[in-house]
């Protein structure tokens, strides 16, 4: 069993809508930093879909950039949009068919996974789960804060995949469930957007402590917080600190690793994710598959500092190598 190293290309958002990065420019970079993985949402990466659909020639050079610098096509992220029509949600064959159609695109990438959104039912993706396996693809829902793995969504999800038998569905847990800390680059942006620095501070205490985040709501009012503290305050409604080690017993569903991150420091550790806990896990439970970085710390920055993706994915992969080659029965020094 091997633990992989790779990127998903929503990591480098910023630079690639402002024009600064290509395609080829986003290969080579996670090629370079020693991560074969490539995983991509359709929607970024590739005009035009999925409404338009894709050309061939866009197809070929895609494989082309992937062979040129010895990439491994990992994962295509989609959608859908089931809530699209005004007044009804789509028919349960449309949104079957909707799969289906991301599952042959991901085809025409040539990679194993698809990354399914929470919200698709179960039933939908049982469905669809037949077209998949003729395929060759895994269809993997995302297991993402603040669902978990003993959300009764996902419970729902797991009893769905075993009845089904197929091998074909399966997990990707997104790293941001385990939200150990108050992100420091969240709190600064708040405080920046106007939170009072005692009510910042409390926030950020209540996190750590695990207050119910609706008392953290209620009291912040009572300080006299209004729109920005409220706003601060109301992240806690959908982020917590899930334990690791609840992966273990879906582990022979789990595939693909979304490897989110807030920042990284110059020491390579990111200060809100126990990484160092979660990479023990996946060697524990002999995890065979890749972990793909995951920035979104972009959104919080950007209002005041130049965002640098690339220097926050070299660390990141950096700090995942690290932690990849500590022998599995090894005890991490905190």
């Amino acid at each position: 069993m091997t633990i992989k190293r790779g990127v998903s290309l929503y990591s480098y958002q910023n630079e690639t809508f402002l024009g600064k990065m290509s395609l080829e420019d986003c290969i080579r970079t996670t090629v370079g930093f020693g991560a074969d993985g490539i995983e991509v949402i359709g929607e970024q990466t590739f005009w035009g879909w999925p409404e338009a659909g894709v050309a061939d020639e866009k197809i070929a050079e895609w494989h082309h950039l992937i062979n040129k610098y010895d990439a491994v096509p990992v994962c295509h992220d989609f959608m859908l949009d089931y809530k699209r029509y005004k007044g009804r949600e789509m028919p349960f064959a449309e949104q079957v068919a909707s799969v289906r159609k991301d599952i042959e695109f991901a085809a025409r990438l040539g990679v194993k996974y698809v990354r399914a959104l929470v919200a698709i039912a179960p039933e939908v993706l049982v469905a669809a789960a037949p077209y998949a396996e003729e395929k060759g693809i895994k269809i993997l829902i995302e297991v993402h804060a603040p669902l978990h793995f003993d959300h009764p969504w996902i419970v729902r999800h797991a009893e769905a995949f075993e009845k089904s038998g197929s091998d074909a569905l399966g997990f990707l847990p997104d790293m941001g469930m385990f939200l150990f800390q108050f992100p420091p680059v969240w709190k600064e942006r708040f405080i920046r957007n106007g939170v009072p620095q005692n009510i910042a501070d409390y926030i950020t205490k209540a996190y750590e402590d695990r207050v119910l985040s609706e008392y953290v709501i209620l009291n912040v009012r009572e300080m006299g917080g209004v729109g920005p503290a409220i706003a601060m305050a109301e992240t806690l409604r959908h982020n917590a600190a899930f334990e690791p080690k609840r992966m273990l017993d879906y582990m022979h569903r789990i595939h693909n690793v979304h490897g989110k991150f807030y920042q990284m420091d110059e020491n390579l550790v990111e200060p809100s994710i126990p990484y160092d806990e979660i990479v023990r896990v996946l060697k524990q439970g002999n995890y065979d598959g890749y972990i793909c970085s995951e920035y979104e710390g972009n959104r919080w920055i950007e209002d005041a500092y130049e965002v640098d993706s690339v220097e926050q994915v070299r660390r990141h992969q950096d700090m995942l190598k690290q932690l990849i080659d500590v022998p599995a029965n090894t005890t991490i020094a905190a």
